[in-house]
């Protein structure tokens, strides 16, 4: 496997956003399924501004990208990024988040708000 070498500033600016307990959760979950603002806010119980001023960090960071689907966006994790590697391995020592993306089916958001 070959190995990036990543700028300092740019793996410090990765940590930084990793140790918020919320994006480092979104973050997790986003390596088993991209999900819309409205999906996290019925995880984390989140006012719809919050969770969207965690997402704009990881967007603005290039660790999250959006895919629109008509007047709906959904994240994911940005494979593209020089970060992604590092990213990568970090979450490998993550645990599931089985728990939170349950809830997610469960309660079924995107059919309330109709994305």
């Amino acid at each position: 496997m070959e190995r990036t070498i990543i700028d300092l500033e740019r793996m410090s600016q990765l940590f930084k956003l990793l140790g918020d307990k919320t994006r480092l959760t979104m973050v997790g979950i986003l390596t088993q399924r991209e999900c819309c603002v409205c999906e996290f806010v019925e995880v984390f119980e989140m006012s719809q501004p919050s969770i969207s001023q965690h997402l704009r960090k990881l967007k603005d960071a290039g660790l999250v990208k959006e895919t629109r689907r008509g007047q709906w966006i959904y994240y994911s994790l940005n494979k593209q990024n020089d970060l992604y590697g590092l990213l990568n391995d970090i979450l490998r020592h993550f645990p599931a988040q089985d728990e939170k993306i349950n809830k997610i089916i469960q309660c079924n958001p995107t059919e309330k708000c109709g994305c």
